[in-house]
């Protein structure tokens, strides 16, 4: 019985950190509203990459259509803009078939973007990826965030030392536009969502996530997931440099075949590095206020505040 919608172009972001039961929830959302599903994550949207990211089978997809899954190679660049479009794209599609959009995934910067509007922050190039990636093998985290905190002191206050990845991003912000990140982040574009957005969180117990983490990745490796990564890797297109790779999980798996590793340690460092992922999930997830938040799956409170009116 699919009860009918509010016509206000609500959207539903259903959020939480990995393996607390999105998909499921989503799925169950389905059988009894008409939902438009999208996905949020910058690990679906990559073709051949499918045990390690916990992607929904073929026969689930099939059922279940989920937008933005699948929709690229594992060596394309997908920005967050190609996302914040793309979505909305769909978000519109849904509301003209009088189908609620359903943003469900756990890609934080994603669901920022689409909520709030992007900083019009420049695209990274080949040449700058190269440039920076060469100034780290050199100089090392620390040295670049002390430049950092000469040229934008704002940032680098922000940006830990040793988060190697935001540090060169910020520098690459100013060498290729000139402009500061802290200056260009002052003025976001008006490309955020007009609709009125409802959230759902769903977030289990930590102990609950850690055990579904390791239970998950130990069936990852037996469902041929070590198959799939030297797949990825004899593809001359890709290196441990690129996004899709440095997916939780993967870069570990690369890096054992390259025979950095042992299995076991590959396995620990797998594991331990999807609950820190979990870990910085849960801290963006926690200021998230009028939400309804679930420590377990409930799909009757879901419809219940799906359904509430003059939301």
């Amino acid at each position: 019985m699919h009860m009918s919608l509010s016509p206000n172009n609500s959207v539903i972001f259903l959020m939480g950190p990995t393996a607390s039961g999105k998909t499921e929830l989503a799925i169950e959302l389905c059988k009894h509203l008409d939902a438009y599903l999208i996905s949020v994550d910058s690990a679906l949207i990559y073709r051949t990459m499918d045990i390690g990211t916990a992607k929904p089978d073929a026969g689930t997809l099939q059922k279940y259509p989920h937008a933005l899954v699948n929709i690229c190679e594992p060596e394309d660049s997908f920005s967050v803009n190609d996302f914040v479009s793309q979505a909305k794209t769909h978000i519109s599609l849904a509301l003209e078939q009088n189908k609620l959009p359903v943003l469900v995934g756990g890609t934080s910067f994603y669901f920022h973007a689409l909520e709030y509007g992007l900083s019009a922050l420049p695209e990274s190039t080949n040449e700058s990826r190269q440039h920076f990636t060469e100034q780290l093998k050199n100089q090392g985290s620390e040295e670049l965030h002390k430049h950092l905190s000469s040229i934008d002191p704002i940032a680098a206050n922000r940006i830990h030392c040793n988060d190697s990845q935001r540090v060169t991003r910020a520098l690459e912000v100013h060498y290729l536009s000139g402009k500061t990140l802290s200056e260009l982040q002052g003025n976001k574009d008006g490309n955020a969502l007009n609709n009125p957005i409802k959230k759902i969180v769903l977030m289990p117990d930590r102990a609950v996530l850690h055990q579904r983490i390791e239970q998950r990745f130990n069936n990852m490796m037996s469902s041929g997931f070590i198959d799939e990564v030297k797949t990825l890797r004899a593809n001359k297109k890709l290196n441990l440099d690129l996004p899709s790779i440095r997916c939780v999980g993967y870069r570990q798996a690369w890096q054992y075949l390259d025979g950095n590793t042992n299995e076991d340690e590959m396995v620990e460092k797998a594991i331990i590095a999807t609950r820190q992922l979990c870990k910085r999930q849960c801290t963006w997830l926690r200021h998230e206020n009028e939400a309804l938040t679930l420590a377990e799956s409930n799909i009757d409170k879901v419809i219940e505040f799906i359904g509430k009116a003059g939301a």
